[in-house]
């Protein structure tokens, strides 16, 4: 630009549109004057940032406090509609020496109630000294033995009674009854319990008529022909007592309907959590570790129960100890599940902290990636070379990886009842698998180029120079070697 032009006077066109723009700066530099609003840049996009985190996070967290109320409800269904997993359940209980001692003294004291030696001994006694058959004197011998003859025979009758209780053809019974008996034990659970199984005054009782009559057959076979007086009685043995009983029930008729579809609901609100997350590395992680803190929380409160159930059965009913195998048999697998749930959150929080930006997830990966040259390295010094296979998984390494992850989502998925073990095994094929694709996706390592011999120097004869005169001419041949010119 000349001085000229520098110079010039503005027109009029030029000088308003100079003041226009100054005004517009001077708004700009003042925006708190009243009724002048401007907006900020990145705002909105603010705005929006947060309100997705806040219903990510809304998500997320809704779907880990149904979680607990998930894995209880599959469960509970398990048992009603699954009469194998129910089998699987309960059959334990007959090889328990602590079930099997409860129920040899219920049945004892039972058979002990219809068939009283004492009473019958001193009866006996008595009669026979008012005949006259037996001496006074012998007479009172006899009354002393009552007491001492009666706790032989209850002694002779309890053994029988586990001899038939310790026995396979006891387990076989028990596990057949249960079988029969399937649909009206899981009525106690639900309220709507019948003949094999009562529920009354807070009570679940499991009627042993059939195994008294068994009792009854074995002990006429070793001639106690007295346990032919016993008549076919409804015998039953308190497995569960509380007053909330009631409470309980409509609890697990909640959660049996709702078992089909509580997993499917608390899949979609993680996933969804995930999904509309800025960060769906951190949303990852914090559904991960979420389920595992749910699934803690689920073990206290199980915990919990444990305790209220073992304090709500009668000590004369059912020993502490036997009730506390009956109560640990019958929540197993619902301890299995809430573990395997666990560990599959840990694994899922894991793996996605492991792909995040932090010192410690960078330098596992660059540990991983070093380990996977070496073991490459390693193959190709054995004479066996990747190259083809490694130029081929090279460039679909993501879509491979993304294929490994999905399969085992769809073994944990599939399964009926995945258990920690089965999480822990598809976990350690998933790293061994994504390990594997590394190593092939890993460059070949190029061979060495051949070294060359270095070459023979030549020698060159120092070059002669010919004479010049004072003008600058050449003047005759050139020196020889030697000449002295």
């Amino acid at each position: 630009m000349s001085d000229t032009q520098a110079t010039a006077p503005l027109t009029s066109s030029e000088r308003d549109e100079l003041e226009r723009l100054r005004a517009e700066v001077a708004q700009l530099r003042s925006p708190s004057q009243p009724g002048t609003e401007y907006p900020i840049p990145g705002a909105k996009h603010t705005r929006r940032g947060w309100a997705r985190t806040t219903v990510a996070v809304l998500l997320v967290s809704v779907g880990c406090l149904l979680a607990p109320l998930s894995v209880v409800a599959v469960w509970a269904n398990s048992q009603i509609t699954d009469q194998e997993r129910y089998l699987q359940t309960v059959a334990p209980l007959s090889e328990s020496p602590e079930i099997q001692a409860a129920v040899t003294d219920n049945i004892t004291n039972r058979v002990l109630g219809y068939v009283d030696v004492a009473a019958l001994t001193t009866e006996a006694v008595s009669r026979l000294s008012e005949n006259g058959t037996l001496p006074p004197a012998l007479a009172t011998s006899l009354n002393a033995l009552a007491k001492p003859l009666a706790d032989g025979v209850k002694g002779f009758v309890h053994d029988q009674v586990a001899n038939v209780v310790s026995s396979q053809t006891f387990s076989d019974a028990w596990v057949q009854a249960n079988r029969v008996a399937h649909q009206e034990l899981v009525g106690a659970l639900t309220g709507e319990g019948a003949r094999s199984v009562q529920v009354s005054n807070g009570q679940v009782s499991v009627d042993l008529g059939p195994i008294v009559q068994r009792v009854k057959t074995e002990l006429v076979a070793q001639g106690f022909n007295l346990a032919q007086r016993i008549p076919a009685v409804n015998a039953t043995f308190v497995v569960f007592e509380s007053p909330d009983l009631a409470q309980v029930q409509r609890g697990i008729g909640v959660l049996n309907t709702l078992g089909t579809w509580m997993p499917f609901i608390v899949l979609a609100l993680l996933a969804g959590g995930v999904y509309v997350a800025r960060s769906h590395r951190l949303a990852l992680v914090g559904a991960g570790f979420g389920l595992a803190a749910a699934m803690l929380l689920l073990a206290i409160v199980l915990a919990l129960l444990r305790r209220a159930y073992l304090d709500a059965v009668p000590a004369d009913r059912l020993p502490a100890d036997a009730a506390t195998v009956l109560f640990d048999t019958l929540v197993r697998f619902l301890r299995q599940a809430l573990r395997a749930a666990a560990v599959l959150g840990l694994v899922v929080g894991l793996g996605a902290f492991f792909t995040g930006a932090s010192v410690t997830a960078t330098r596992t990966r660059e540990l991983l990636v070093r380990g996977a040259a070496a073991t490459r390295r390693g193959i190709e010094s054995l004479g066996l070379h990747l190259g083809s296979v490694g130029r081929w998984v090279a460039p679909k390494t993501t879509v491979l990886r993304t294929s490994c992850l999905l399969v085992a989502a769809a073994v944990i998925i599939i399964a009926s009842y995945p258990s920690p073990v089965l999480v822990l095994w598809v976990t350690v094929g998933v790293l061994v698998a994504l390990f594997i694709l590394q190593v092939l996706a890993t460059p070949e390592t190029p061979a060495p180029a051949p070294t060359a011999e270095p070459a023979t120097p030549e020698v060159v004869a120092p070059r002669q120079r010919q004479p010049v005169s004072a003008s600058g001419e050449l003047v005759g041949p050139p020196a020889r070697p030697g000449s002295g010119r």
